[in-house]
């Protein structure tokens, strides 16, 4: 699966590599579009999915996979059955990879309309 296009006009950068390249802590990945735009607007799955790309897309450019996340943080607006849903949706995409993960409910996240956010941690693998 070709890395989704990541919005270069977010205020932050998408990642950060420890000095000696072992470590990438990641910003929360947003369901946006290339145009930075929220996709799946009122769908919780759809932006799991795109904010779930878009993680990916940044471990791409660091040589890492989704394999390589050691720790993730998921942000959801609504209720239980919404981080239900959004959970259910990313331990899919996650399968059979099972990293350390919180899941929290929040009132609001950064972009309008925005339901979902993930925050990755992971580790390269030494060359």
């Amino acid at each position: 699966m070709p890395a989704a296009a990541l919005f270069p006009g977010v205020p932050y950068e998408y990642a950060a590599v420890v000095s000696d390249g072992s470590i990438i802590f990641t910003a929360g990945a947003c369901p946006l579009d290339a145009d930075g735009q929220v996709v799946g607007e009122g769908d919780v799955a759809a932006q799991a999915n795109a904010a779930f790309d878009n993680l990916l897309a940044v471990l791409a450019q660091h040589g890492a996979s989704a394999e390589a996340l050691v720790r993730t943080t998921i942000y959801v607006v609504g209720g239980r059955s919404q981080l239900l849903e959004a959970w259910e949706t990313l331990a899919g995409r996650l399968a059979p990879h099972r990293p350390p993960s919180t899941l929290l409910g929040v009132a609001a996240l950064g972009y309008p309309e925005q339901l979902v956010e993930i925050d990755g941690i992971a580790a390269l693998r030494p060359e």
